[in-house]
């Protein structure tokens, strides 16, 4: 990890946790949930919003007033809402996409949770979700909130990866061994 990601996730780690305690102190987790929802979908789907959180041509009183603005059209909490704010004035809302994976962990931590994330070359039909789900649960021993993405580079199978743990029952990766193995071999 490059020392301006570590300080990065510092930054993020420190306003997640007073977030999460505020929220947690207010009965507000089901808020805040949603709240990190809603500025996930931000990020992943508005240039300019990313454009906003990490360009240094806006001064801190345009970003404070741009992120004030965006929080209430978004609907966020009050302690999120004022959360941004702080951090605009404090120039640091570039740590936002850390911030939201920092949350992100503790709240599935609070509900005893782990998230596992899924690439399969095809597309899972709800039942295939269902039973996979079924299967970490079993083996983890907590609930699994699963994120899945299609790659159809694996051609079949599925890599899965939860916390250190990975996976990776893909056909490309056995292929790759079998290419290894008969290059040692020949």
């Amino acid at each position: 990890m490059s020392e301006s990601a570590s300080i990065s996730t510092g930054i993020a780690k420190r306003y997640a946790t007073a977030v999460f305690e505020l929220a947690k102190d207010g009965s507000q987790l089901s808020d805040l949930e949603r709240d990190v929802d809603t500025l996930d979908a931000a990020i992943q789907e508005s240039a300019d919003f990313r454009d906003l959180i990490h360009s240094p041509v806006y001064s801190r009183d345009a970003q404070g007033a741009a992120i004030a603005a965006i929080a209430d059209k978004m609907g966020l909490s009050g302690t999120v809402g004022n959360t941004l704010k702080l951090m605009a004035t404090k120039r640091r809302l570039f740590v936002l996409p850390q911030l939201v994976a920092a949350l992100r962990a503790q709240i599935a931590e609070e509900k005893g949770e782990v998230t596992a994330d899924v690439r399969s070359a095809k597309e899972m039909n709800d039942y295939q979700r269902k039973t996979l789900a079924e299967t970490l649960k079993k083996a983890i021993g907590k609930d699994v909130k699963m994120n899945v993405t299609v790659d159809e580079s694996l051609i079949g199978g599925l890599i899965v990866k939860v916390g250190s743990k990975m996976i990776d029952t893909s056909i490309a990766s056995k292929l790759s061994a079998l290419q290894n193995t008969m290059k040692e071999v020949g």
